[in-house]
């Protein structure tokens, strides 16, 4: 897993509405908080992603990226069924290259780890957190996160 103060592994991948997203053209423009996430349409994951949609101000603060290996398709339904405002990116194929490029990939489940990265408009990752899958994460963690980056 990338440590804090290391470079942010880029990536390239499609969006709930196909649109080919690349972390790398984000950088020098808005801090990025990266949700990996383990299946659509689950409890644990449903009610995290809604906690940040309903959250306005947190999610004025940076470009969330939410991320699981879903493919794009029901990325977009689910973002549909759920009024998810904010881009769910697929790392359907190759399948989890993203996740195991930030140390989050589950091999044996076939999916992304509850990981939580912070990368500033540098590129560099600031703050990080794993949690087991059946643990949910508390927004209030990334709003310190990003509120500390305003401070340095």
């Amino acid at each position: 897993m990338p440590a804090a103060g290391s470079r942010a592994p880029d990536f390239s991948t499609r969006n709930q509405y196909g649109e080919q997203v690349r972390l790398s053209d984000l950088t020098g423009r808005r801090d990025v908080v990266l949700v990996f996430y383990p299946y659509a349409f689950s409890q644990v994951c449903t009610s995290e992603l809604a906690a940040l949609r309903d959250r306005p101000s947190l999610l004025a603060a940076a470009e969330f990226l939410a991320i699981s290996c879903d493919p794009m398709f029901t990325l977009r339904a689910y973002a549909d069924n759920q009024n998810l405002g904010f881009s769910l990116l697929t790392d359907f194929w190759p399948h989890g290259e993203i996740a195991t490029s930030y140390g989050v990939f589950d091999a044996e489940r076939g999916c992304a780890l509850r990981g939580t990265f912070v990368v500033d408009r540098t590129g560099l990752i600031r703050w990080s957190v794993v949690n087991a899958i059946p643990e949910a994460r508390n927004p209030d963690d990334y709003a310190e996160a990003l509120a500390a980056l305003n401070l340095r």
